[in-house]
């Protein structure tokens, strides 16, 4: 029996594998997890079956004549060095690139990180969470210093109001949605700020059905009614935060009619979700994809932000603003620095004595620019800017938008890398693919969204010749002539640890030994910080922001006449590499599908299970209907996880100018019946 941690979702359940024969042959829940307390999801308890899939890639494989060969470890790190060598030597350092991956460890983002800056010289570094929560890290660190859920998940427990925007988290982090519900039953208000009818905004207090997009609005909206009735905390703001006038003087107009003509939402059920939230001692809120992916989410983000600093929310037991993370391991992947403008900790690239202390550490001069994002690199291959690009444990041309220019773009390079367990969408045009080793064959990190980092545990052996990030890596720096060093994955936390303060005082036997630690712990003797910003916030006071609503990109008109948003669904993960190959999981989503309103639908003689043609300006899809309310009318939806039918064909690539996410959350479409 072998403990370790969940790959699915962020919520970073406790899993133990059971082991028999060299496989693993069950899965159960870690009994005392501090966070998951003896349950697991559906998703957790088929955690096993993707693992010895027969689809698993096994050897490398290598592009000849056109077709993926199987080849030697020596003839697929050759060619791979060769490729980032020749690609440096006719384009400089920003010739290449590297897509880390939000599944793998924090030991293989470190590797990832490291490999792309002392290795081939270059920032260009980047991986899933400029497709999820980039806004939050760039929206916080400017509000509170620090970009990360700001209190745990047991807060939960403690509070006397739930604020959930933009998150469905029944369906996306169910342990977590679970214990929502369970305080929900206890008496504790919830308040869910959605479009769509989710499960979670069925049984709430009070489900504010806003507009796509309009997330801005209702908050500003919320914020007026609260001043107007005096339910801010005046102490706190006097205490703790700066530019309260200039935050009140741009409220003026978000009356709750005027938020109510944008969002359309009731003014009086603004006012009521102002003073459910406002009026109770305490409030957790927290918010999702829904908040992040739009050409607003930074703003977005810092309009919560003010929402829990207007009302002494941030710091205090119960309460915070907390981003619920998407993958198992986005947030260590931001945390080690898989970005183009930080180390790990958030050390800026462009910070002088950051960057000395790591060429001091690593032996070499580092570039000072930011380097570019993943959807940049993308627009870069196309315009042959990039040459060659390393991508591992990343499905871009499902999950981003646009999936016939990404492929496009990918087919353009001179040559494409996959590190991958499976022959992924992206790993089909690969000139180079190399088998890795999932969650159960190595020895790591993850960290939660919480920012518990947590231990993971080899529990068998890879199959056939696959390894894990860190090694392949480890072996392809050698061929270009710079070793990283590594040796084993606690050799890589403890060089991680040494350069990064958040998590000084981390090891991992300290970390498998107490259950796991939530950052920031500076120190061997440090206990950890469940919660951030409690006697102020890491920058000092909190800073107020005003941000005023800004529509979506792109807007229905004669030709388009719906609006497109997407979502997940709960028994898949990501674009579905690994819950498609568990047949369980399989079985309940078997196909892609939109879901409408009933109005809609009949409008244009759809039924539910009818072929439909879903088209935008990018493109078209063809999938099933199920005609449901859980959409209001004008709206159609779609989940991500299937590659034969991805709404990231029609999706736009609008971006937030701050963050540069993409707007997935919403585009103008028309479906029509096949």
């Amino acid at each position: 029996m072998t403990t370790t941690t969940c790959p699915f979702c962020a919520v970073g359940c406790g899993l133990v594998l059971d082991v028999a024969g060299g496989r693993v042959v069950g899965v159960a829940p870690e009994r005392l997890h501090p966070v998951s307390r003896g349950q697991l999801c559906v998703k957790g308890w088929n955690a096993a079956q993707f693992i010895a899939s027969p689809e698993r890639l096994t050897r490398p494989l290598l592009r000849r004549n056109g077709r993926l060969e199987a080849v030697a470890w020596d003839v697929a790190l050759a060619a791979a060095a060769e490729a980032l060598a020749a690609a440096r030597h006719e384009g400089g350092p920003d010739a290449v690139g590297v897509v880390a991956s939000a599944r793998a460890t924090n030991e293989d983002a470190f590797a990832a990180m490291k490999f792309a800056r002392a290795v081939l010289g270059t920032n260009n570094v980047d991986h899933c969470a400029r497709v999820c929560h980039a806004p939050s890290v760039a929206g916080l660190r400017r509000t509170l210093g620090s970009g990360a859920m700001t209190n745990p998940i047991a807060d939960v427990d403690e509070t006397d109001c739930l604020l959930v925007v933009g998150a469905d988290v029944t369906e996306n982090h169910a342990i977590l949605g679970a214990r929502i519900l369970a305080a929900h039953e206890r008496g504790v208000p919830l308040v869910v700020v959605d479009p769509r009818r989710t499960r979670l905004a069925r049984a709430a207090d009070l489900h504010a059905q806003i507009r796509l997009g309009t997330d801005i609005a209702f908050v500003n909206g919320m914020l007026h009614a609260i001043f107007a009735h005096g339910w801010e905390d005046r102490a706190y703001l006097d205490a703790r935060c700066e530019n309260v006038d200039a935050l009140r003087a741009a409220l003026a107009r978000w009356t709750p009619d005027e938020a109510a003509r944008v969002t359309g939402v009731p003014a009086a059920a603004i006012v009521d979700a102002a003073r459910l939230y406002a009026a109770s001692r305490r409030g957790w809120l927290a918010y999702g994809l829904g908040v992040t992916q739009h050409v607003s989410g930074t703003e977005t983000v810092i309009a919560l932000s003010n929402l829990a600093l207007v009302t002494g929310n941030v710091g205090a037991i119960g309460g915070g603003v907390n981003p619920l993370r998407g993958q198992n391991n986005v947030q260590g992947a931001c945390d080690m620095g898989a970005l183009p403008d930080v180390y790990s900790g958030y050390q800026p690239v462009d910070d002088a004595a950051a960057r000395r202390r790591f060429e001091a550490a690593w032996g070499v001069a580092l570039p000072s620019a930011p380097g570019l994002t993943s959807l940049s690199m993308q627009h870069a291959a196309h315009d042959g800017r990039l040459k060659t690009l390393l991508v591992i444990g990343e499905d871009p041309v499902v999950t981003d938008p646009g999936g016939r220019f990404v492929a496009r773009a990918l087919g353009r390079l001179d040559c494409l890398i996959v590190a991958e367990l499976f022959l992924t969408e992206t790993a089909t045009c690969a000139d180079i693919v190399l088998p890795a080793a999932s969650f159960a064959e190595k020895d790591g990190t993850f960290t939660s969204t919480e920012r518990r980092v947590q231990r993971v545990r080899r529990a068998v052996a890879p199959p056939g010749e696959a390894r894990t990030d860190w090694e392949m890596l480890e072996a392809l720096a050698a061929r270009l002539g710079r070793p990283m060093g590594f040796r084993d994955a606690a050799g890589v936390f403890t060089e991680m640890a040494a350069l990064t303060p958040i998590y000084g005082g981390m090891s991992h036997a300290r970390i498998g030994a107490s259950g796991g630690l939530c950052w920031p712990c500076p120190t061997p003797a440090h206990p950890g910080t469940p919660r951030l910003h409690v006697a102020s916030c890491v920058r000092g006071r909190g800073r107020l922001i005003p941000v005023d609503q800004t529509p979506p990109a792109e807007l229905p008109d004669a030709e388009y006449p719906l609006q497109l948003t997407t979502f997940r669904l709960h028994h898949q993960y990501g674009s579905g590499s690994m819950t498609r190959r568990a047949p369980l999981l399989e079985r309940e989503n078997p196909l892609g599908l939109v879901w409408m309103h009933a109005s809609d639908a009949a409008r244009r003689r759809i039924t539910t299970g009818a072929c439909v043609r879903v088209r935008s300006r990018r493109g078209e899809v063809t999938t099933r209907a199920i005609v449901s309310d859980d959409v209001p009318p004008g709206v159609v939806a779609m989940p991500y996880h299937f590659a034969e039918a991805s709404p990231n064909l029609v999706t736009n690539d609008a971006l937030d100018p701050i963050a540069r996410m993409p707007e997935l959350k919403v585009c103008a479409v028309a479906v029509e019946a096949c």
